[in-house]
């Protein structure tokens, strides 16, 4: 077990990132294997829609995300809330980019995220996954909202900028 900012991850920065399959906004179903040799994945848990932290961290993702767009990365955010709910946040905030629900919170669990109180996942994780699904970067900060997305972000690029 390695320790990344404050997280403890079950995951290795090098290690191949676990497989998920998860139910997402417009009733897709979304696989990392989906990715696989196309994009790298950026994968953010955070607790909850429409609470303000998790807010001003999905935002920050909005507004960046055409820089990892450019950079040939897809974002994904994944919460236990249900479609409906991240169908109502997608549209109130202008969400472009894929939001999954994890009620079992067993994707959340394999990338060694911590359930919290009232099954809430607990603080804010985000993992930088390569095109051959090797994770680069695994990141927490429950109050840092948008350090997830600037370090992310840095880090999309530079992996983009490899030959």
């Amino acid at each position: 077990m390695e320790i990344h900012g404050k997280m403890r991850t079950v995951i290795s920065i090098g290690s191949q990132a676990p497989p998920f399959e998860l139910p997402a906004s417009g009733g897709q179903s979304i696989r990392l294997s989906d990715f696989r040799g196309k994009k790298t994945i950026v994968i953010y848990f955070y607790p909850r829609d429409d609470s303000t932290g998790c807010t001003i961290e999905s935002c920050a993702f909005r507004d960046a995300y055409e820089d990892f767009l450019g950079a040939g990365a897809e974002v994904i955010g994944v919460s236990i809330d249900d479609l409906a709910s991240h169908d109502r946040f997608k549209t109130k905030h202008r969400l472009p980019f894929i939001l999954a629900t994890d009620p079992d919170q067993t994707t959340a669990r394999a990338f060694g995220v911590e359930d919290g109180m009232f099954g809430l996942i607990r603080g804010r994780a985000t993992f930088v996954i390569d095109r051959e699904g090797v994770v680069r970067d695994a990141f927490s900060s429950s109050l840092r909202f948008k350090a997830h997305v600037e370090r992310a972000l840095e880090l999309v690029k530079r992996l983009e900028m490899k030959p």
